[in-house]
């Protein structure tokens, strides 16, 4: 119970790896908001006795509620996930002929997201917070749009770590490999999926949303406390970095 009276949001939690981190922290102690588009994020909610805010993560008016309506419900923030993305339903393209407009939707959502709720949730965030970042191991490979949003992230939460190390806030960031989800395998077929875990992964499996759960807790956790800036991979061993 290391989150025990802590509150938690969460976004993008009413499926795959942000319900699995929700669930995780409930189990914690931690109070747990279920900040998602998806309706779906009510059932999460209802299960683990959190609340369920309908928040846009590229809208500043729906962060901006989400933000207040959380501190007002449970009198503080400690943590925020920023885990929202579009990816099950994101269409395949080039940064050269992506419509132009579809791109700066998707990189609203997917990169600036993440800067957009850290600005509306600081203020309510108590000392000795944290914000972990929701990054991917595309950051480090053609993956285009994508991988170049990852990038933007990556970014934001350096950036971030030195504004908010004064306050004593942490921010790092979790870069997934290919996790076995619902909307990964809408975007990957099988057959290239399987050719990854082959050619690419050290352990020769699909990762599991399970699988991120330990490096969550920890970065949130105060054994984590001298820890900021940083991105961590955690990906089977498929991208080496110096």
């Amino acid at each position: 119970m290391r989150f025990e009276g802590k509150t938690a949001i969460v976004t993008g939690a009413a499926q795959g790896i942000g319900e699995t981190y929700a669930r995780a922290l409930a189990a914690e102690g931690a109070h747990v908001v279920i900040a998602d588009v998806s309706d779906k994020g009510e059932k999460v909610a209802a299960d683990i006795e959190g609340i369920f805010i309908h928040t846009d993560v590229s809208d500043p008016a729906s962060v901006q509620k989400m933000a207040e309506r959380t501190a007002e419900h449970t009198g503080r923030i400690d943590y925020l996930v920023n885990n929202a993305a579009i990816f099950g339903t994101m269409e395949l393209d080039f940064l050269f002929t992506v419509p132009w407009d579809y791109y700066k939707k998707f990189m609203a959502v997917n990169m600036d997201g993440a800067l957009l709720c850290a600005r509306h949730v600081q203020p309510f965030m108590t000392e000795g917070g944290a914000i972990v970042n929701q990054s991917s191991t595309a950051a480090w490979q053609y993956s285009g749009f994508y991988g170049l949003a990852k990038v933007g992230v990556n970014g934001i939460t350096q950036q971030l770590a030195h504004e908010l190390g004064s306050l004593n806030i942490r921010v790092n960031a979790i870069a997934p490999g290919p996790i076995d989800t619902e909307a990964n395998r809408t975007v990957v077929p099988g057959n290239m999926a399987q050719k990854i875990v082959r050619d690419k992964l050290a352990i020769k499996r699909m990762g599991e949303p399970e699988d991120l759960v330990g490096m969550l807790l920890f970065l949130l956790s105060d054994e984590a406390r001298w820890i900021t800036g940083q991105i961590f991979n955690v990906d089977g061993g498929e991208v080496f970095r110096a």
